[in-house]
């Protein structure tokens, strides 16, 4: 299957880019997408799994594209999106879903902890919602969905992360207010434990034994278990549907109960 700007627009297909989607929930939801009948773009500072995801959805039978950027570049995101307009035509779903973490409490965070994690997820946000919102508002017609987390509420060891989360959530909230009139709706999704390579990164740093601590973790979540990417896929495929076209500018907690 080819990946052509005329094929995508000839069957009129939504074109939609997820960021971090080489992995974890960002793959998932790149996958729900196209399932979903999009155009995805797959854009990932990590080239050749981004390849890998991309290359699964045409497997499938499905349309998409890895690019190759930090969004965190100026110039890197606003080619990331002139590149996806290109290739399979304007943007009209996007997905601010890439991230990093490096956790450490307060007296131990480095200015360089603080300032990658933030750049990453708010900066990163900003540059490509400002690139493709111009598509939006042109078309009278888009979905931009943000990933926040339960650490927005706070966590112990991620000041950096937490922050950038509740900053997503004030994003979203003022996207919904500015692009509302443009048919533009903005919205967020706060995942609590989703079983990720991140997460694992992160029991790996405590030194526990990942399957262990899901199990431990779940003991404290309602429904009794851990969440799996697909979960958080599933509502970013509801926020995007015409029938949602009256949810904006909220926060949905994906993490098994009011809050885990």
């Amino acid at each position: 299957m080819t990946t052509t700007g005329a094929a995508a627009r000839s069957g009129r297909q939504r074109v939609a880019i997820v960021t971090g989607a080489a992995r974890g929930i960002g793959a998932a939801i790149a996958s729900r997408l196209a399932d979903d009948g999009m155009a995805v773009a797959v854009v990932d500072v990590d080239e050749q799994a981004g390849a890998r995801t991309a290359n699964a959805i045409l497997e499938a039978g499905g349309l998409a594209i890895a690019v190759a950027a930090d969004v965190a570049d100026e110039t890197a995101a606003d080619a990331a999106v002139d590149r996806v307009v290109s290739e399979l035509g304007p943007v009209t779903v996007l997905v601010n879903n890439a991230g990093i973490i490096a956790d450490n409490l307060i007296f131990k965070m480095t200015v360089d902890d603080w300032d990658s994690v933030l750049d990453v997820h708010l900066r990163g946000a900003f540059l490509m919602t400002r690139a493709a919102q111009a598509y939006m508002t042109q078309a009278k017609w888009g979905r931009i969905i943000n990933l926040s987390s339960t650490s927005a509420l706070g966590n112990r060891g991620q000041v950096n992360y937490a922050a950038a989360k509740a900053g997503m959530q004030g994003f979203t909230k003022t996207l919904a207010l500015e692009l509302g009139k443009f048919g533009v709706t903005a919205n967020a999704i706060a995942p609590g434990f989703i079983d990720t390579e991140m997460t694992q990164a992160t029991a790996e740093r405590l030194g526990v034994d990942f399957d262990d601590w899901k199990v431990a973790v779940s003991r404290d979540i309602p429904v009794g278990r851990v969440g799996q990417p697909e979960d958080i896929a599933a509502v970013a495929s509801f926020f995007c549907r015409e029938e949602a076209g009256y949810v904006s500018g909220q926060v949905i907690y994906v993490a098994g109960g009011p809050r885990s």
